[in-house]
């Protein structure tokens, strides 16, 4: 069936869903009043009203609504704040002169939905127009410099001007001139847009603030790397108003914010509605780059509006990455989250269940749960007018693809204030990302029979550390008092039990408790090093204990799931009554590097038996890896020449194999890469590039390299750019 029909019988007109028109879609140059008593055309005369030229005063506006960073010929405003234009006429223009200008966004526009905007000027001023005009000073020439105060709720995306002047018979129009278009952002400076924020500091970081860090690893040892937003560089705008373009969003919503963010989770992810990014969790990358070879955003959403298909490949912190950058690009504050120790697939269910067998060892088969050992979602700054006083400001928003929400892979807009609550009934998701972060983690021993005895359950290990960037700086800053209150502490079982009145099913086995306690430690390990575990058993009770004990270790993805499972090793440890014994296990580093691929993560359990009783102890050790170098060289002022060199020793005793070296800086250089087929053990590589600085002020540059045996390698520089 034909789109020319589909909407018959149900809308008029089809609703528009496009930011980009035909010109010929706009209201002509002479449009002639309807009223059938208007008086007949009268021939030009010299003392007619002629608009000669519009100038959009970027210089002003652009410094005023800090929109300068933005690589556009056009002018980039946000809404709810006044900006100039200088319209010039033919003749100074006269109290009776009748003339407006006219903003229009989408096809067919219309006053009702705010896609149409007339702003009035003459006899006619003083109407009851949302948006607000004012002649600001009378120039020389017959020029008028006029203030134009768009409304706070305002339709985002990119509006044609026209400026019309009334003859009494009709109006005449200027042409349609593209420079005069303009794009329309939020507003997190005024106090009557709904992303809203207070704080200027905030406000630098969580909307202009265009490279940012994104923390990973695991709770003992929180790693990062950088991450390049972009959100002003050339193209990258246009690419996320395609975006929703894409979506089929209509035009008239994309001013609500709850609306918008919503339908951005579901369009980064590709997963139902062929969106920006493929999600890949294997070893496999072949059919794209993997995720960890990205610097960051702009060269995913730039091959996504240029080729309309999904970029390959992504994980959780490139979706987060990805989304980020639609948000501030398009003026809503937001930051990436990692939540270390994220429960997954628990929608509905606070309980994350590991099985066990007899003998203590991990009953994989029988195991559906996992445990991430991080998570990357969003959170985004906004009042919820459709929520009761209280539940406003930072919301979850999740584009990777996790759980379906109406029919759609996307989650959020979620308050953090409910989930702190346990208010589980209001929208939206909030029940799925309570679970994330508070789950119990319940295990398990299942008899040859099937059957399933709990005998242990951890209630602090999922949801332990949930941070992000610190304004300023790239400390990380924990925020895991906004989503949950102290452990065992009287207002976290009060949420506890409000989130079970609302459906959450909690864990409640009556476990007894055992006088035998084992921990697992180790110290940082670079990739190319032994690991040492140093596995401590402690006895409480007043009688000897022998425990036969076994450690299990594999490689693991982030996700928590298996990638190789290496050799397991068992022992027996007697521990006197009110001691601890420690027993120390060496794992080579000949073991584990074979097997790596893309994965730096190695999981160690140890479980153990004694009379009857199991106890199990996890620990997770992340591999680190060198760094690339970067130096800088030449005059650190806009528009002059400077120079990058990269370089890499190959310390290891293998070879790096297909390698992808990637590098860029927002306002500096745009992504370029260089390929090696490989670099073999101590050899060196070194890349120079010259770029000339776009952006003044503290500006990165970020390199990452890529092989097919070896991931995440990468490095910073930071510079001051002066004007």
């Amino acid at each position: 069936m034909s789109s020319s029909i589909t909407y018959r019988g149900r809308y008029s007109e089809p609703v528009p869903t496009s930011n980009l028109v035909n010109d010929e879609e706009d209201f002509p140059e002479f449009e002639a009043f309807e009223d059938e008593e208007a008086t007949p055309r009268a021939p030009y005369s010299a003392s007619s009203l002629e608009v000669l030229q519009v100038e959009m005063s970027q210089k002003i506006n652009k410094p005023n609504h800090f929109t300068s960073s933005y690589d556009l010929q056009n002018l980039v405003i946000r809404r709810g704040q006044e900006f100039m234009i200088r319209v010039s006429f033919n003749r100074i223009p006269e109290p009776s002169d009748d003339f407006q200008i006219e903003f229009l966004i989408g096809a067919n526009p219309t006053l009702i939905k705010g896609s149409l905007v007339k702003v009035v000027f003459g006899p006619r001023a003083g109407g009851e127009g949302r948006w607000q005009g004012q002649v600001l000073e009378a120039q020389g020439g017959g020029a008028l410099m006029i203030g134009i105060t768009p409304a706070a709720d305002a339709i985002v995306g990119k509006y044609r001007m026209y400026v019309a002047v009334s003859h009494g018979w009709g109006m005449q129009r200027t042409r349609r001139d593209a420079t005069t278009d303009l794009y329309m952002l939020f507003n997190a400076w005024c106090p009557e847009d709904t992303v809203f924020l207070s704080d200027e500091a905030e406000r630098q970081e969580y909307v202009l603030a265009d490279y940012g860090t994104i923390y990973q690893g695991s709770v003992g040892s929180v790693g990062h790397r950088d991450w390049v937003y972009g959100q002003f560089e050339r193209g990258v705008l246009d690419a996320c108003i395609f975006l929703l373009d894409a979506s089929r969003m209509p035009i008239y919503n994309r001013g609500d914010c709850i609306k918008l963010v919503r339908k951005g989770s579901a369009m980064v992810n590709s997963q139902d509605d062929s969106g920006v990014c493929v999600g890949n969790w294997s070893d496999d990358f072949s059919m794209g780059r993997s995720p960890t070879s990205w610097t960051g955003s702009v060269r995913i959403l730039l091959q996504y509006a240029n080729t309309g298909t999904p970029v390959s490949f992504a994980q959780c912190w490139v979706f987060a990455g990805v989304f980020n950058t639609f948000l501030r690009a398009l003026g809503i504050p937001s930051r990436v989250v990692t939540n270390f120790n994220s429960a997954h697939d628990n929608t509905g269910n606070l309980k994350t269940d590991l099985i066990f067998k007899q003998d203590g060892s991990p009953d994989e088969r029988n195991t559906r749960d996992s445990i991430w050992n991080y998570h990357c979602w969003n959170e985004v700054f906004m009042t919820r007018l459709d929520l009761p006083p209280g539940l406003g400001g930072w919301q979850v928003v999740d584009a990777t693809p996790q759980e379906t929400s109406d029919g759609h892979y996307r989650c959020g807009p979620a308050p953090v204030a409910a989930i702190k609550e346990g208010l589980l009934c209001h929208p939206y998701d909030v029940a799925f990302c309570f679970a994330e972060v508070n789950s119990d983690v319940v295990f398990h021993k299942r008899d040859k029979y099937g059957s399933l005895t709990p005998y242990r359950v951890e209630k602090t290990y999922v949801g332990r550390n949930i941070c992000t960037k610190s304004v300023g700086s790239s400390r990380p800053y924990d925020i895991t008092h906004t989503y949950k209150y102290p452990e065992g502490s009287v207002k976290d079982e009060q949420t506890m039990t409000r989130a079970e009145e609302y459906g959450c099913v909690r864990d409640h086995s009556d476990v007894p408790e055992i006088p035998l306690v084992v921990t697992i430690t180790a110290d940082q390990v670079y990739l190319g090093e032994n690991v040492v575990l140093q596995v401590v058993f402690q006895n409480q009770g007043d009688g000897p204990r022998v425990i036969q004990a076994q450690l299990a270790g594999a490689i693991v993805y982030y996700t928590g799931v298996r990638a190789h499972r290496l050799r397991d090793r068992s022992f027996s440890v007697t521990v006197p009554a009110n001691q601890s014994v420690t027993e120390v296990v060496t794992v080579a580093a000949e073991e584990y590097i074979p097997f790596l691929g893309s994965q730096l993560a190695l999981y160690f359990m140890v479980t153990g038996q004694s009379d009857g009783q199991s106890v199990t102890a996890m620990k997770l050790v992340n591999l680190k890896t060198p760094k690339l170098t970067l130096m800088v060289s030449g005059a650190p002022q806009v528009n002059q020449e400077m120079f990058v060199t990269v370089s890499f020793t190959n310390s290891f005793n293998f070879p790096l194999r297909n390698v992808q070296l990637s590098m860029e800086g927002p306002g500096l250089m745009s992504s370029r890469s260089r390929h090696y087929s490989s670099i073999e053990p101590g050899s060196v590589i070194t890349w120079k590039d010259s770029f000339f600085p776009r952006l003044v002020g503290p500006r990165a540059l970020v390199a990452v390299m890529d092989c097919s045996n070896l991931r995440q390698i990468w490095g910073v520089i930071h510079v001051i750019i002066t004007a």
